[in-house]
């Protein structure tokens, strides 16, 4: 079987497996830790396009998530319709990524992560204190869900299947992102960003797009999060959501698809499932952490690949030897 044989069996397994997960799992508690994985995934595979593909790490990227949260509620808890809360959340979400990309992008490397980190913590402030508006550490009650074509998404799985299309769209863009030549000067701008300026390429501007790009899926993903909870604090904002978040990305894999995805189940498992049977879940995930750090320090997706990789590399001489000493025998 070919690669891309054997990559479209197993994708097309896989979407099989998802499209039909509310059938076999059954259980309701299980189902919404599937919707969270999902919308995670998406917010993971956002940011992705920053630490994977354009070498630039974010840790600001929890106060845009929020924006999208906040900016919803807020319209749709004034009055206004689910429609129009999700528009302005997602306009609102891109223009803030905007004006962090016009102050991060002055510097790479640690600057830029220092610069992502003080904006991140500039909005959480703003969503803490400015309780006039946000409610402050009360937070605001989200009442109803949006019904899209009149369905009904207060069950678990209407909710899920909300979040797995919203999630299969998420992947079916960075896939194209990643082949489109957009996608290919940015990963030019993360190796050799000096020749791409040379060869005439603007680097700021690659750069700029793939942070609105970013800032899209996070904006959705924050959508995703406030139509699950019905609920959103200052807490999402927090460096701590950041930072599990950018955990995701790293330990599953940057400048891959899977990866974040891999990343965001094992986060999202271990707080949901794990926590209820281990009381110090944090310090197994960190185990966890250090272990696919040390051994697969490119992420668990592609360590897993190049483990498989070389256990079929290892095999394949073995069964020519065998062969061999077969036709000298006879």
């Amino acid at each position: 079987m070919t690669r891309s044989l054997s990559t479209l069996v197993a994708s097309a397994v896989a979407l099989l497996l998802l499209a039909t997960l509310p059938l076999w799992l059954g259980n309701t508690y299980y189902i919404n830790v599937a919707s969270q994985i999902l919308y995670w995934a998406v917010f993971a595979l956002g940011l992705n396009v920053l630490v994977g593909w354009a070498g630039l790490t974010s840790l600001g990227h929890a106060a845009l998530f929020a924006v999208s949260g906040y900016t919803a509620a807020i319209l749709v808890t004034a009055g206004h319709s689910h429609l129009v809360g999700a528009v302005a959340a997602i306009a609102m979400t891109v223009a803030t990524a905007a004006v962090f990309a016009v102050l991060a992008l002055r510097a790479t490397g640690i600057g830029f992560l220092m610069i992502t980190l003080a904006l991140g913590q500039i909005l959480w402030g703003i969503a803490y204190r400015w309780a006039s508006l946000t409610n402050g550490d009360n937070g605001i009650n989200f009442k109803t869900r949006p019904q899209p074509f009149g369905l009904d998404l207060t069950s678990a799985p209407a909710f899920y299947y909300l979040a797995l299309l919203v999630f299969l769209a998420a992947v079916a863009s960075m896939l194209v992102f990643v082949r489109s030549p957009l996608g290919a000067a940015l990963r030019g701008t993360r190796d050799q960003p000096r020749r791409m300026t040379a060869l005439g390429y603007n680097v700021w501007l690659i750069r700029f797009l793939a942070f609105l790009l970013s800032g899209f899926w996070t904006a959705v993903a924050g959508l995703l999060f406030l139509y699950y909870n019905q609920f959103i604090s200052p807490q999402i904002a927090a460096l701590q959501t950041s930072a599990e978040a950018l955990l995701m990305v790293i330990s599953g894999g940057t400048a891959t698809i899977l990866g974040p995805i891999a990343g965001a189940a094992i986060v999202v498992i271990m707080k949901n499932v794990v926590s209820a049977y281990v009381e110090r879940w944090n310090m197994v995930l960190g185990i966890i952490f250090v272990l696919i750090i040390s051994f697969m320090p490119e992420g668990l997706v592609p360590g897993v690949r190049r483990l498989i990789g070389v256990a079929w590399r290892g095999m394949r001489p073995a069964k020519a030897v065998i062969t061999v000493r077969g036709e000298a025998s006879s």
